[in-house]
């Protein structure tokens, strides 16, 4: 499924396999055996597809059932890729708002990202627990359970879990881009 929505969106576009190869950096034949469903793309990898498609990276995940303004626990859109120590949550009811909320789950000594990412917006982002560590541009912040960051999106970003549990943040981003 995930595949073949990338494709709808590639082809809506009016790009090519190789166009879209050249905008993200990927291979055509990897992106061909995404769309195929045969390789299933890292969270780096999808995030380049969702910023050379102009889409956030959960449009990709998400089902277009009816709206509802509540989100119940139980029936949250989820991330999570195999082989990856993060786990997102989207805790808004869709991407057609100004905002996205989501719950991220960040396995201790990992990060979200291999190197630091930028997408537009601002994010205001909260631990819930654990320890993070989040590097923007050049510098490197520490927080502690509780403790809160407000950051300029198009600044590159990375979040590392430095604690020696799970570490869980909420972050709130405007406009939707994740």
């Amino acid at each position: 499924m995930l595949g073949r929505k990338i494709r709808e969106k590639r082809r809506e576009r009016g790009k090519s396999l190789n166009e879209l190869a050249a905008l993200t950096g990927l291979t055509a034949s990897f992106l061909s055996q995404v769309e195929r469903d045969v390789a299933e793309p890292s969270i780096t990898s999808l995030r380049k597809i969702a910023e050379a498609l102009d889409v956030p990276i959960f449009y990709f995940l998400l089902n277009s059932d009816g709206y509802s303004p509540v989100v119940r626990k139980d029936s949250r859109k989820t991330l999570k890729f195999p082989r990856s120590h993060l786990a997102f949550e989207l805790l808004s009811p869709d991407l057609n708002r100004q905002m996205e909320v989501m719950m991220a789950t960040l396995k201790p000594g990992t990060s979200t990202c291999e190197q630091p990412l930028a997408h537009p917006g601002e994010e205001c982002t909260i631990v819930l627990q654990g320890a993070m560590d989040i590097q923007i541009g050049d510098e490197r912040y520490h927080l502690e359970e509780g403790d809160s960051i407000y950051y300029y999106c198009a600044i590159p970003h990375k979040i590392t879990s430095v604690g020696d549990k799970d570490l869980v943040f909420i972050s709130a981003i405007t406009p939707p881009a994740f």
